[in-house]
């Protein structure tokens, strides 16, 4: 029940059930800014339902796109690489990748532009994005030093090889985007691989990117050209269910035209390896993601340990891993994620405080939880600190839980996925 952005969530008995989801958030955004820069038309079906999306696409209008949107499909007409200069500044409202990505976009645009966010994003530090930009001969001005509003001036840019000090997706892809307005060839080279949907994306709309191991190369001056997709289901949306059904023995999920990209599959694996079991059907490809329907059934839940790679392959998935650890048998330990900490929220921080008010044990390390199981908490009133995924990652805790658990600030869910609430209800069995 959903009251004064209040939801109160009851334990469950069981899950069962089948749902398709919204399309994956990171290649929507990716999508829409290059369908923006490519010529011609780009459609995109099953795109994102989230607020961050939407933000992305009224920056993008702003910037001179047409684009028209009838339920999930979104039809963008792209202006061949010149955006216009804005008549103000663009609100990238609570989305850190529409900030990060576009920022690669305008460092390539001979104008000066400001992209600006709400409360939460204001708070948030831009100094990955702004160095390697400003290599490349940007101007960026920033608040407080590195932190939004930012304000770009761009043009003129020269090609880099750029070795990134902290593995970001975000990043990589605003500097690869960048790139294509650059003289000579970019490089960038990651710690440890993330998530390539910016170098799928660039591929899919016609440019020429080498991929050698953890670095990626693309050449400047080149043309994209508009596309058909359809968007697969969004993975980290997908978390939350398969958390939900990984409580309950026996528990039976279908998530049908689910993203299957190998470089995300590491969160089935951890939820395998934990105990969930999983079988995937009518796998396919398109535009180089691969989809299927995936089918998990509730085990015995184990704990795990996350840290290094792994980490950064699940910075997504870790507050619903979290909000699950208590139950499981061996509790869950979390290193190397201290990037939690300037997410929407502190999310290290958010995460230990939620499970306290539970009853749950926990220790707060500066770079992540431990977390241990076989642990019985009680419903409870917390705080999403305006975070969607706290507010997610808690409604499964409360599945399991004692009593009602009565979730604050439960809007905040609308950032990547409106209808959580509705359909995670619809998949409870009471």
């Amino acid at each position: 029940m959903v009251k004064d952005c209040k939801v109160v969530v009851r334990p469950a008995r069981d899950l069962a059930g089948s749902v398709r989801l919204p399309g994956d958030k990171s290649i929507s955004h990716r999508y829409a800014m290059l369908g923006a820069i490519a010529e011609g038309t780009t459609q995109l079906a099953n795109f994102s339902a989230g607020a961050d999306c939407a933000s992305t696409l009224a920056c993008l209008r702003s910037l001179g796109v047409e684009w028209q949107r009838e339920g999930n499909a979104v039809r963008i007409e792209g202006c061949g690489g010149k955006l216009r200069a804005p008549a103000g500044a663009l609100d990238c409202g609570n989305s850190g990748s529409t900030m990060r990505m576009l920022s690669g976009i305008l460092a390539g645009q001979e104008f000066t532009a400001e992209l600006s966010g709400d409360e939460s994003l204001s708070r948030r530090p831009m100094a990955r994005i702004i160095t390697p930009l400003e290599m490349m001969g940007a101007k960026i001005a920033a608040s407080d030093g590195a932190r939004p509003p930012l304000r770009i001036t761009g043009g003129h840019l020269k090609a880099i090889d750029y070795e990134m000090p902290v593995a970001s997706a975000q990043v990589k892809t605003a500097v690869l985007f960048a790139g294509l307005f650059a003289r000579g060839e970019t490089s960038v080279e990651e710690p440890v691989r993330t998530r390539d949907h910016g170098e799928l994306a660039l591929r899919a709309f016609g440019a020429d990117i080498k991929v050698e191991g953890n670095r990626a190369l693309l050449g400047g001056g080149q043309n994209l050209h508009g596309i058909e997709a359809e968007i697969p289901g969004d993975l980290s949306s997908a978390a939350f269910f398969l958390c939900a059904a990984a409580l309950f023995p026996g528990s039976q999920l279908i998530i049908r035209d689910l993203l299957m990209n190998p470089r995300r599959a590491r969160l089935l694996e951890v939820l395998i390896s934990m105990g969930l079991e999983t079988s995937v059907t009518q796998i396919g490809e398109h535009h180089g993601e691969v989809l299927g329907s995936l089918q998990a059934r509730g085990g015995s839940l184990k704990g795990m340990a996350l840290s290094g790679a792994d980490t950064a392959a699940l910075i997504d998935e870790i507050p619903v891993l979290a909000a699950i650890a208590p139950y499981s048998e061996g509790g869950v330990e979390i290193h190397d994620a201290r990037e939690l900490r300037v997410k929407e929220s502190d999310r290290i921080a958010a995460m230990a405080a939620n499970l306290r008010a539970m009853g749950a044990q926990v220790e707060e390390l500066e770079d992540g939880l431990k977390i241990p199981g076989r642990q019985k908490l009680h419903g409870a009133e917390i705080d999403s600190f305006g975070d969607h995924r706290i507010a997610m990652a808690f409604a499964v805790a409360a599945l399991r839980a004692e009593g009602e658990t009565c979730i604050g600030r439960a809007d905040a869910a609308v950032i990547s996925y409106p209808a959580f609430f509705e359909t995670l209800e619809h998949l409870v069995q009471r």
